[in-house]
């Protein structure tokens, strides 16, 4: 018996050639943008020479796991919860002490200031341990993204993060950027300015038509 045979016509080489030339194209027709957006802000091309970026460069950008985490209700994030918006995260302790609390409360007030442009950033607390006021956060951070990130996953998410090294907590106090594909691109410390913040995000959006 004849083993059965592929009736599917092949296509000639310069087809195949110029199929994926077009799939390239239409790629970086997509993620294009979002690339030079990064690029002329970070490297400060087409912008004026006193310009100055507010937070600390992680160069390169570094890409982040794709996982699913558990949450203080019980329903996991998803694995792309960092992806499709930029993501103001926050990394530390699930207990927030008076100092998480007051950088939580910052970035929320740096949210609530983009106005219009808010709906393209989401804000991310990432914690260790145990958590946490749960009463507290769903009242003063409703649309806060909280997350427990003190198993497997939560280590492979976070492994990319500055200062992290094997806790978790060795990230706390600082706020970082995530852009809307998973990368890890800016890092704040706990005596970031407000006002800087919000004016690197804004250029950010301005540039790029991504999230």
């Amino acid at each position: 018996m004849n083993a059965p045979t592929d009736s599917r016509p092949t296509l000639p080489p310069d087809v195949v050639r110029k199929r994926r030339i077009q799939l390239v194209l239409l790629a970086l027709v997509f993620f294009g943008p979002l690339g030079i957006a990064i690029y002329m802000y970070y490297s400060g091309t087409g912008q004026p020479a006193n310009r100055v970026n507010h937070g600390e460069l992680i160069s390169p950008a570094r890409p982040l796991p794709a996982v699913s985490l558990p949450t203080p209700s019980g329903a996991p994030t998803g694995p792309d919860f960092l992806r499709g918006k930029w993501s103001l995260v926050y990394v530390g302790a699930g207990d927030c002490d008076e100092a998480c609390r007051q950088l939580l409360y910052r970035a929320r007030q740096v949210h609530i200031a983009l106005n219009r442009e808010q709906e393209r950033v989401q804000r991310v607390f990432l914690y260790a341990g145990s958590c946490c006021d749960r009463v507290w956060l769903e009242k003063e951070h409703p649309d806060l993204i909280v997350a427990w990130a003190d198993e497997a996953g939560g280590r492979a998410l976070l492994a990319p993060f500055p200062a992290y090294d094997k806790v978790p907590v060795a990230s706390a106090g600082r706020l970082y950027v995530v852009d809307p594909l998973g990368n890890l691109v800016m890092s704040y410390a706990p005596t970031f300015e407000d006002r800087g913040l919000l004016n690197d995000l804004k250029k950010l959006l301005q540039l790029s038509s991504i999230g």
